[in-house]
């Protein structure tokens, strides 16, 4: 499988010989004079940078020495520079010199769609015939590769992901015209698992770059490389030069605002933000936090979006365009606005919550004042920010022994697919997922199709590099903890911590400037709590079971209930809830916090719960057509939901008829840590007992972990002859990070 690989690589290298500087020329007069070449492409170089950025635009310290080395000497290079330093300008100039020396095309590899989204724009001002390949734009692709194979593409742009595509090894990277002028890795810090964003596809990169001949020119760049990652991905990439500049941003103003309580943040935010010029982005730990704070924003007259992975391709980017042409005053986004999302003229940058390390924060504040002489990056920090610091750090590499069960199992059963495995480990999605990337990254696994195969080649999992790994991160935690409690200059701070070779005073951030902390107005705090008591979640309905469980729900007859032909892992819409609804999130500064100490002190949940709830139906909600009974989750412990969903019964004047009963015990649904598991948990477990109301029904449950609960017990009212199910749930247990 390698040589293939190895052969088209080694064709795409040939190159023309390297430019140097020489002297000739001849004068009117006869003598000869220098005419220093090196000083013409410095100036042909400025030139396109000018009709990149605009006529008065200078190339910042650093950036020609770059480009000279890159496409002139045809070296390899690391750069690291702040962000907005102008990375981009680097690899997009060189790849337009080096194509006018007829070098082939550029490979860029970049980690984001939002990123690629900004390159393709950046590239074609410059005259660049830019392309991508990525998830959300096949129907470009085959417009791609015919541009490639006739030589019209100057540059083309892929994630890390796509190097581990055999269709796309096999058909588009040979078609780089028998040469590949430059290499280029944007945020190259992802290479080096020290690095505060690794990406395991980044090492299909570094084997590619070790096949690789010398004369092909290779340029590494971030902003966000402290000695130690340098130190790695000098270790990884032969033969690289570095760049490094000074990290110090002199346009940004950074301030520490503790406010511990998400309403006195929300006060905050809608106070201040409209105060600060410009437009600018709300970071957020969580998807429900993002369009939590975005819907409180809009209701007091700032504009703004909510942003993350979870919407689709189409939406991402009419969003992105809101924000760059400044119809939103804020975009509340998660990480999935991440690295290199270009837009100089952001007035700020504000964290909702603390970020994991102060390496991620200094990447993500950095996007503020690229090109404003004044913009502000401001953390707000509070009290769920350690459990989901917690979470991220663990979840980050899966245990050795995870990733030896995974390859075990496989050398057991062959071929599986990734529901079969799901079926026989009990592992959660993303760390099957990770298991299986870490796996097939180290030739240990084969990914073909839809399945994956254990190959023949010896493996063994790095457990020491794992656990440095995990207490590096531990470490940056406790860094970004101090950080919040620095009282000295912040962006020194930030310097020092990136190990940038001269860190110094910034003199404008909080600190420095000796700025008073100012909190928000006590009544909008109090609005912001009235706020987070009446923002409810919408409970999506599952559409389908997981296939491999096909024979066992055939054995309980649920798969071909009310098929009618469709394949068996669908489940009907006749017999799907309807959408619902989650008052909290569990443990917010909502209602959270009530439901928490309600189920674990004090053994019942409140009448102001139960009043909660029937006014967020009545008023808020106010399903269609109506619920004209309610019904509860089943439990063989203490009849705490059924207690509850009685009271809300007799708020809401409709009947309860407990229908529902647990046939066996279980364990908890969160320890069940996939889809595949919790559903086999669940099978055979609830049953119907007696006959049912044919009326809408309202299913009541305490906290929502998996869904798999609700969707069962729904199905089976439905397949009773019930009229449609509201499912209704105080808490969602585990908010998603992305």
């Amino acid at each position: 499988r390698a040589r293939p690989l190895i052969h088209s690589i080694q064709s795409l290298s040939h190159q023309p010989t390297a430019l140097r500087p020489f002297q000739s020329g001849l004068t009117q007069s006869g003598s000869f004079e220098t005419l220093d070449i090196f000083t013409m492409q410095h100036e042909a170089a400025e030139r396109l940078l000018r009709s990149m950025l605009g006529p008065r635009t200078q190339f910042r310290p650093g950036q020609w020495e770059a480009i000279d080395l890159i496409a002139n000497r045809r070296q390899r290079l690391l750069v690291v520079q702040r962000t907005g330093w102008g990375k981009s300008a680097v690899y997009f100039i060189a790849t337009k010199m080096l194509r006018d020396a007829g070098s082939g095309p550029t490979l860029l590899i970049s980690p984001l769609l939002s990123l690629m989204r900004n390159q393709v724009v950046a590239a074609e001002r410059l005259g660049l015939r830019a392309a991508a390949i990525h998830t959300e734009n096949r129907e470009e692709w085959l417009e791609v590769e015919r541009s490639l194979r006739e030589n019209r593409c100057d540059l083309l742009m892929v994630a890390p992901e796509r190097l581990g595509n055999a269709q796309f090894m096999q058909t588009i990277l040979p078609m780089f015209q028998g040469s590949i002028g430059l290499f280029a890795i944007d945020e190259a810090h992802c290479i080096s698992d020290w690095g505060h964003d690794f990406r395991p596809d980044y090492r299909r990169i570094v084997r590619i770059l070790r096949l690789l001949p010398p004369g092909v020119p290779v340029l590494c760049t971030t902003a966000t490389a402290n000695d130690r990652v340098v130190a790695d991905v000098m270790a990884q990439v032969p033969r690289l030069q570095i760049s490094r500049g000074p990290l110090v941003r002199p346009s940004l103003r950074l301030y520490n605002i503790r406010l511990a309580d998400q309403s006195e943040r929300l006060a905050w935010l809608a106070h201040f933000i409209p105060q600060i010029e410009g437009s600018g982005i709300v970071y957020c730990l969580t998807v429900q936090d993002t369009e939590r704070v975005a819907e409180w924003l809009n209701r007091h007259g700032v504009a703004a979006d909510a942003y993350h992975a979870g919407l689709q391709g189409a939406q991402r980017v009419a969003i992105e365009n809101r924000l760059l042409e400044n119809k939103v005053k804020a975009l509340v986004a998660t990480v999935a606005l991440g690295m290199g999302f270009d837009k100089p003229d952001l007035g700020f940058v504000i964290h909702f919550q603390r970020p994991g390390s102060v390496v991620a924060y200094y990447q993500q504040v950095g996007r503020a004042g690229r090109a404003m002489e004044k913009a502000f990056g401001i953390l707000l920090n509070g009290e769920e920010d350690d459990e989901i610091a917690d979470y991220f750090i663990d979840t980050a590499f899966p245990p050795a022994e995870m990733i030896r069960a995974v390859a075990t199992e496989l050398e057991r059963g062959g071929a599986l697919t990734f529901d079969h495995l799901a079926s026989r480990l009990n592992l959660s999605r993303a760390m099957l997922e990770k298991s299986l990337k870490l796996l097939e990254i180290d030739g240990a696994v084969q990914h073909e199709r839809d399945v994956y195969i254990r190959t023949p080649n010896p493996w063994s999992p790095d457990v020491l590099r794992a656990e440095e790994v995990t207490q590096k991160r531990r470490m940056e935690l406790e860094q970004i903890r101090r950080y919040v409690e620095h009282e000295g200059c912040l962006m020194g701070f930030l310097a020092r911590a990136l190990d940038d070779p001269n860190p110094t005073r910034c003199g404008r951030c909080m600190n420095c400037a000796q700025s008073t902390r100012r909190k928000p107005p006590e009544e909008l705090v109090q609005k912001a709590s009235e706020f987070l008591r009446g923002s409810a979640l919408v409970l999506e309905p599952k559409l389908r079971w997981p296939t491999c469980l096909t024979p066992e729900l055939d054995a309980l007859h649920l798969a071909d209930i009310g098929a009618r032909g469709q394949p068996s892992s669908v489940i009907p819409p006749e017999l799907r809830p309807e959408p619902g609804r989650i008052l909290c999130l569990y443990g917010d500064g909502g209602w959270g916090r009530e439901v928490a100490n309600c189920k674990y002190k004090l053994g019942h949940f409140t009448p102001d719960l139960v009043d909660a709830v029937a006014r967020l139906i009545r008023e808020r909600w106010r399903p269609e057509p109506f619920p004209t009974w309610l019904a509860a989750i089943p439990s063989l412990g203490k009849p705490m939901v059924r207690d509850f969903a009685a009271n809300v019964a007799n708020a809401l004047s409709i009947p309860f008829v407990d229908v529902l009963r647990k046939t066996r015990a279980t364990p908890p649904q969160k320890q069940m840590q996939n889809r595949v598991q919790q559903v086999r948990n669940l099978l055979g477990a609830i049953e119907v007992a007696g006959k049912i109301p044919a009326g809408p029904v309202l299913l009541v449950d305490d906290i929502v972990d998996s869904g798999w609960t609700i969707t069962l017990a729904s199905v089976l009212l439905r397949a009773k002859g019930s009229g449609p199910v509201f499912p209704l749930a105080l808490a969602k247990a585990t908010p998603r990070l992305t």
